[in-house]
């Protein structure tokens, strides 16, 4: 969807490309996540920042600036909500760079537009802005449950004390006076609750130190918790999505070894559950919620795009989902925010080529106005789509993934890079926008990436598969589908590179050393090389974390021959390593261990250290050198274009 359309500088043709334009790929959008006051008269909205993330306010109709605050370096907003028409709560998060997934500080300010100040209401208060947690004694942290839009002052908040294993208790913050009420204690580590459509908690959902998934179910504020299921009884993983505006029905997602995971609802009163929704080949990827923004609706599912199904397709919001999805075909629709009168909502349009444009959706009149167009001086039109892939591994398993082919390739076989995904479990590639598969086609190559055995997205079981095979089958399905897109003609076996980043480094790098003939190149970018360091850092951390080393990842003992840092000797491809000094994820000692390692087997290897960076680069003078440095380092391997002004 787009209102207006730009032009980008991008290569139309293999023939007529004279380098790739990377301002185009790495110019920071606006605005990040945007969502409407009750009333209607003002957007709040993210605003990435490179090393932090801020917010503004805008008046809807004057279409302008109103209010921004921002925080301190590596600060970002996690979320957001209103609690009126004027005041924004914000839960604070520290990032350690753009491959880094925001971990929360357990501060929750509020944004008063009226006011135009910004002010801490819990967490430790230093002020003015809003400043991360960093050091200092252990406090209570927090997140917003709930905003309880109709209670005056107050808000749900669920509260822990920093510890291995944190026992988290639900509390009403009065936003004025700071006080806490409590109106819940977990009975289990850990744990995310779920409120009805009243605001009471329902549902808390949590984990032991063993990992053991459980969820409770209490009838109202004053009633006990009951076991609802224990993953070690059943081998299920099950979590609550919402309830019934009455009450009488909640929404479950459940995860078993038996396929993708699948709804189910449940009596309240009985607590007898049936199947209701399941996707044949994928997992839930969204939900979906009414106005209130508490009861489900529905799910989104994403496979060869998204694709929605609703628990009632009669419903206003059910028509409402369809007619859009008609107006915009080949498109992720998605509602942000809605007014308190339920007569606007602010909606996002996304796909493969647009990384998500927003428009005020009138629910009367089923009539659409942009908002706010992202990557505008990018034209969809001038890039190439994502399609999706599927395959079998050399044991049967079925995999899938994406390609996506230079823009103006019309047939043969094409230089392209693998580029395994980072997490590595649980997480998977998504189809939709995604830079740095484009900023590679653009180059000239084509992108695969696989969702390798231990992503998520296509069940439990399909998870658990990928446990302790860091390098063993985990490893066998990239080369694997390296040689299935030579197979099919999509790839030129002559000029293949791999290239990750944090996990998918850690896979570039045991790539080329497994396979010494298949890969002309390897990058690994802010990734693990040495798994027996890092289990040992993990371990200390707390006990949980430990047993998921020692469960996913594998006994510390098992883990040398498992590790590239000991396999420089059969690496024959040239290596670029980028890192970060100032990474706590991926420490950059894995990267000078594994620079090491490579110069004494005497393999060609460059690098690009920056001091200040953490797990992914963000200054945008470093940003842009480390692609400008891979597409160098690409072209010389593969024969691809450079950047634009080399």
């Amino acid at each position: 969807m787009r209102w207006l359309l730009a032009c980008a500088c991008l290569c139309l043709s293999m023939q007529v490309c004279a380098g790739v334009d990377l301002d185009a790929f790495l110019k920071r959008d606006t605005f990040g996540t945007i969502k409407i006051s009750p009333d209607g008269r003002y957007y709040a909205a993210t605003v990435p920042m490179g090393d932090r993330t801020g917010m503004v306010i805008v008046d809807r109709e004057a279409k302008r600036f109103v209010s921004k605050a921002t925080g301190g370096r590596k600060s970002t907003v996690a979320n957001f909500w209103w609690v009126d028409d004027a005041r924004v709560v914000i839960a604070m998060a520290e990032t350690e760079g753009s491959k880094d997934t925001p971990y929360l500080t357990g501060q929750l300010h509020m944004f008063d537009i009226e006011g135009g100040s910004v002010r801490n209401v819990f967490g430790v208060r230093i002020e003015p802005g809003m400043t991360a947690r960093i050091g200092g004694p252990p406090s209570d942290m927090a997140t917003l449950v709930d905003p309880l839009i109709d209670s005056a002052d107050e808000i749900l908040i669920a509260v822990w004390q920093p510890s291995s294993t944190p026992q988290t208790r639900v509390e009403r913050l009065n936003l004025k006076s700071r006080r806490t009420r409590r109106v819940a204690s977990a009975p289990v580590g850990r744990a995310d609750f779920t409120v009805d459509a009243r605001g009471q908690v329902r549902f808390a959902d949590g984990a032991d130190s063993r990992n053991y998934r459980r969820l409770y179910y209490r009838a109202g504020d004053k009633a006990d918790w009951q076991l609802v299921s224990a993953q070690e009884e059943r081998g299920e993983v099950v979590s609550a999505l919402g309830l019934s505006a009455d009450g009488g029905t909640a929404w479950l997602r459940v995860k078993r070894p038996d396929g993708p995971d699948r709804i189910e609802a449940m009596d309240t009163a009985s607590l007898e559950r049936k199947p209701l929704l399941r996707d044949e080949r994928v997992d839930p990827y969204k939900i979906l919620y009414d106005r209130d923004g508490r009861t489900p609706i529905g799910v989104q599912y994403m496979d060869d795009g998204v694709h929605s199904r609703f628990f009632d397709e009669t419903s206003e919001m059910a028509r409402s989902y369809r007619a859009l999805e008609k107006a915009f075909p080949g498109s992720a629709v998605d509602f942000t925010s809605f007014t308190r009168d339920g007569k606007l909502a602010l909606m996002q349009v996304w796909n493969d080529r647009t990384a998500g444009d927003y428009a005020l959706f009138d629910m009367q009149a089923r009539t659409a106005d942009g908002v706010f167009e992202s990557r505008k001086w990018l034209a969809p039109t001038a890039l190439p789509r994502s399609e999706r892939i599927e395959l079998q591994a050399r044991d049967g398993v079925r995999l899938n993934g994406y390609l996506t082919r230079p823009q103006g390739w019309t047939r043969g076989a094409s230089p392209m890079v693998v580029m395994p995904h980072g997490g590595p479990f649980g997480i998977f590639d998504e189809w939709g926008y995604d830079t740095d598969t484009q900023i590679l086609a653009a180059a000239g190559y084509a992108v695969l990436r696989v969702n390798y055995r231990g992503s998520g997205n296509y069940g439990l079981e399909f998870k658990q598969l990928g446990a302790q095979q860091w390098g063993g089958t985990m490893q066998d399905d990239l080369t694997d589908a390296t040689r299935w897109a030579v197979g099919q003609g999509i790839a030129d076996g002559g000029r293949i590179c791999i290239f990750g980043g944090s996990y998918g480094g850690y896979a570039a790098l045991m790539g080329v050393a497994r396979e010494p003939a298949l890969y002309r190149c390897a990058v690994g970018y802010v990734g693990v090389y040495d798994l027996e360091l890092m289990h040992r850092e993990d371990s200390r951390q707390a006990a949980w974390l430990r047993h998921w080393a020692n469960d996913w990842v594998g006994e510390r003992n098992t883990l040398a021959e498992r590790s590239p840092v000991n396999l420089a000797g059969s690496i024959k491809a040239p290596v670029f390593l980028a890192a970060g000094g100032d990474d706590h994820r991926a420490p950059i000692a894995h990267s000078k261990r594994m620079e090491k390692a490579l110069r004494k087997a005497d393999v060609p290897v460059e690098t690009l250290y920056y001091d200040s960076e953490g797990h992914g680069f963000v200054d945008d003078g470093h940003r842009r050198e480390f692609y400008t440095r891979l597409l160098d380092f690409l072209a010389r391997h593969l024969g691809g274009e450079r950047a634009e002004d080399q």
